[in-house]
């Protein structure tokens, strides 16, 4: 019988090592929650980019990737980039309270896009130190509640809505009738006690006097040039002069490992191998009430 190519045994061989360390790899991955313990491995210490993009409506996803990011001991220092208009309140919140936290173990900046209004600044004022663009639109420390009442339509088109309740303010905001004085009076309360919580945040945050920031919380919008010398920013610059300020502030060289995270799209590990099975849908839902500033002409 003929005996096997020395070339092809040493292929077959490499070949099973190669797949052996692909699969190897890929477990690792999938076990210890993400691809950046596998990219850290070549890539060494570094700083963590936790990125904030769209409407804020789940926290889960951000939670889970803040506190992989400070349990990493390769992670030394992590920048909060967000772009966003803001979102609905509890997620918000979270997010503010898990940087908070997280504070405590690493420094956390944030760097702001194009846009980090509401919402999105509530989370900025969690960090040590807030850098934007003159131009990045921010501010607009508020809160919105809009309801719809489709009374006047229904009763063009002959149809009648019918409210099942068990008490008198059960059905406030309800589109089949019009807000009473009272129930306007009850969600006004509601807020304005949102809005202080807004407020009280962002002073903690910042470590400005409460008073100071109710007078700049009327919820209009500020350039980051206009929100620098109100000193809700800290100063200009890039994302990568973000970077660059967190590198400096851990001990860091310049141009450090850089680890990126992407909490709204797949990881690689999952799009190869669970691809099939379909997409995860979205979990998060639209509430009410919301720290958020999207006027209809940047929708």
């Amino acid at each position: 019988m003929a005996t096997r190519h020395p070339l092809l045994k040493g292929l077959g061989i490499l070949g099973v090592f190669i797949l052996l360390v692909f699969v190897g790899v890929f477990f690792f991955a999938y076990l210890t929650g993400g691809d950046s313990k596998v990219l850290s491995m070549f890539a060494g210490e570094g700083i963590g980019v936790l990125q904030i993009e769209g409407t804020i409506d789940d926290s889960r996803d951000v939670l889970n990737e803040l506190k992989r990011f400070k349990e990493a001991p390769w992670i030394k220092a992590i920048v909060v980039r967000i772009d966003s208009p803001g979102g609905a309140v509890a997620p918000t919140q979270e997010i503010f309270q898990e940087i908070q936290k997280t504070r405590q173990k690493k420094p956390l900046f944030a760097s702001m896009g194009g846009m980090a209004t509401s919402g999105g600044y509530y989370i900025a004022s969690a960090c040590e130190k807030i850098i934007a663009n003159p131009g990045t639109l921010t501010g607009s420390i508020g809160v919105i509640m809009q309801l719809t009442n489709f009374e006047d339509v229904m009763k063009k088109i002959g149809v009648k809505g019918y409210n099942i309740k068990s008490g008198a303010n059960k059905d406030i905001g309800s589109p089949f009738q019009p807000l009473s004085p009272e129930g306007r009076e009850i969600l006004q309360s509601l807020v304005d006690n949102v809005h202080s919580q807004f407020v009280t945040a962002v002073a903690k945050g910042r470590g400005m006097d409460e008073s100071k920031v109710r007078k700049l919380a009327d919820g209009r919008v500020y350039s980051g040039a206009q929100a620098k010398q109100l000193g809700l920013v800290d100063q200009f610059g890039t994302l990568d002069d973000a970077i660059e300020l967190a590198a400096g502030r851990v001990g860091l060289e310049a141009n450090p490992a850089v680890y990126y995270s992407r909490a709204e799209q797949e990881r690689w590990w999952e799009k190869m191998f669970f691809g099939v099975f379909g997409r995860r849908l979205p979990t998060g839902e639209r509430g009410w009430l919301r720290y958020e500033w999207s006027p209809s002409l940047l929708r």
